[in-house]
């Protein structure tokens, strides 16, 4: 395993999170290496969406594994003296039925493991992949938790507090995603006291840990993709949001800026804004 908190406390030129045609990324391994090398990148590290054991369209097959360590061998030496290159991946945590933990992990050489909730269990005990954009994700408000807000934010941040608990992993990604979709259904939700008591018992989890709290910056500005009418609407955002990244500084976290990357012309994208609130600017 890497040093990820020295690597973070010796320089900004690093990407710890990105995706590629091995999950739900755009662009392939090598054209995301050329563009962060273009970019002055010293340190970037690949993380598909890991296997997961149900079928998901965003996460990479246990079939694909093999040839995706090969393609990353393949390029560390190819690009060795210009680049560091790390293999990872982001791992769902799934509860009792999968996490970082999970001893499938130690098959494969990851140099570090970034470990996210995107999924929540509806009353019925599904699993529901509560990321994406507002539109999809208020079609899932309706299908599967009878458009109980409350119950999805709450189940999404006691999975969170799981995962950290169940440890495993290096650094936790965007782990208030939730309020992306949750403010777009319910507009104002992450100033209501019960949604910042969530945030202050991650943090208080986190504090006491070595685990890096990754600065998502994937949704700073609107998404490649987005269409007209969700362009009209959208609301650059950081993960967490700015008031809860100067939290996080105050409690001395240490803390990794990381675009999560699907298209090349992603990878700085949104960093040089979080910096300068991690600075105090």
């Amino acid at each position: 395993m890497i040093d990820l908190h020295e690597i973070i406390a010796s320089t900004r030129d690093y990407n710890f999170h990105s995706h590629t045609q091995f999950c739900d990324g755009r662009e392939t391994m090598a054209a995301m290496v050329q563009q962060a090398i273009s970019c002055g990148m010293k340190h970037y590290g690949f993380s598909p969406h890991s296997p997961i054991p149900l079928p998901s369209p965003c996460n990479m097959s246990a079939l694909s594994v093999d040839e995706y360590v090969a393609e990353f061998n393949r390029l560390k030496e190819l690009y060795d003296g210009r680049i560091n290159l790390y293999l990872s991946m982001e791992i769902d945590f799934l509860g009792d039925k999968w996490g970082a933990s999970d001893p499938y992990f130690d098959t494969v050489p990851l140099d570090y493991r970034l470990s996210s909730v995107h999924f929540i269990s509806s009353p019925d005990g599904t699993e529901v992949d509560v990321d994406g954009r507002p539109g999809q994700f208020k079609g899932k408000m309706e299908t599967y938790f009878d458009n109980d807000i409350r119950y999805v934010v709450d189940s999404f941040y006691e999975r969170t507090l799981q995962m950290i608990e169940k440890g495993g992993f290096h650094m936790l990604g965007h782990f208030d995603k939730i309020g992306f979709n949750a403010s777009s259904f319910s507009p104002g939700i992450e100033d209501e006291p019960w949604y910042r008591r969530h945030i202050d018992d991650v943090i208080d989890a986190v504090r006491d840990t070595d685990i890096i709290v990754e600065i998502n910056t994937k949704a700073y500005p609107a998404p490649v993709g987005a269409s007209a009418e969700e362009v009209a609407g959208y609301v650059s955002r950081l993960f967490p949001s700015p008031n809860v990244i100067r939290r996080l500084v105050t409690a001395g976290i240490p803390l990794a800026v990381n675009s999560d990357a699907h298209y090349s012309s992603r990878i700085t994208a949104g960093r040089d804004e979080a910096f300068a609130i991690i600075d105090g600017k």
